[in-house]
């Protein structure tokens, strides 16, 4: 059953990554995100580029994303190149009933958020499981190290019950590729995320936390491997 599961969800996600790479024309700057989703929107963008002569440019957000979009054949350039995009395609942890987003479950949200923030178009992709009415879903909070414990109490201060992600397979805390540790913090259900958003944010030493207000759309892949899109 776990096994059936497991693939069903790998379908949905396929499904929504790919619906979302149709969405990549010639001569586009993109970003592409980070995740487990996003990976086969990356990977149908390299097969259309090998295919189909696509002409595209993509900005990451991690190194993951970069090896992915190498291994597939997307070429690859920066925001200091191309500081507006045409698109972004990224994934998610939790997404409302608003289209209020949480990520940072695979710790790259601030270079997605920069990426999200620098697309004309921010398009989210999941499968269905990632659906809920309200966002429920801990919040990543990416830490200065040397401000973790101030940030501890200020979360703290605001209702949150914060904890320092570790690592699997490595002793210590999990670091970003900025540097950084993320402190995952529980808030039970979120009734109003732009007020959360606002008041993380201002917590002294949060480099960035992982709520997104400005999804366009999201393409959600469903168990039938149908795309339903929100907007």
């Amino acid at each position: 059953m776990k096994e059936r599961n497991a693939n069903a969800s790998s379908a949905e996600k396929q499904a929504a990554g790919i619906a979302a790479a149709d969405l990549v024309k010639d001569g586009m700057v993109i970003g592409l995100g980070t995740g487990s989703t996003t990976a086969f929107a990356i990977a149908e963008v390299g097969r259309r580029v090998r295919e189909e002569g696509l002409d595209v440019l993509a900005v990451v957000t991690s190194y993951q994303a970069e090896m992915l979009a190498i291994e597939a054949g997307v070429p690859l350039t920066s925001l200091a190149e191309h500081p507006v995009l045409d698109l972004a395609i990224d994934g998610a942890d939790q997404v409302d009933a608003n289209l209020n987003v949480i990520k940072g479950g695979g710790a790259a949200h601030t270079r997605e958020k920069v990426v999200a923030h620098s697309a004309k178009r921010f398009v989210v992709v999941a499968d269905d499981s990632k659906m809920s009415e309200k966002l429920e879903h801990f919040v990543p909070v990416e830490v200065l190290p040397y401000a973790r414990d101030l940030v501890k109490q200020q979360v703290i201060e605001l209702g949150g019950t914060p904890q320092i992600r570790l690592a699997s397979r490595k002793d210590g805390p999990v670091i970003s590729d900025n540097g950084n540790v993320i402190m995952d913090v529980e808030f039970g259900t979120i009734e109003n995320p732009a007020e959360l958003s606002q008041k993380l944010s201002m917590c002294v030493g949060v480099v960035e936390h992982g709520i997104f207000l400005n999804t366009d759309e999201v393409y959600v892949g469903r168990k039938d491997g149908s795309v339903e899109i929100i907007k």
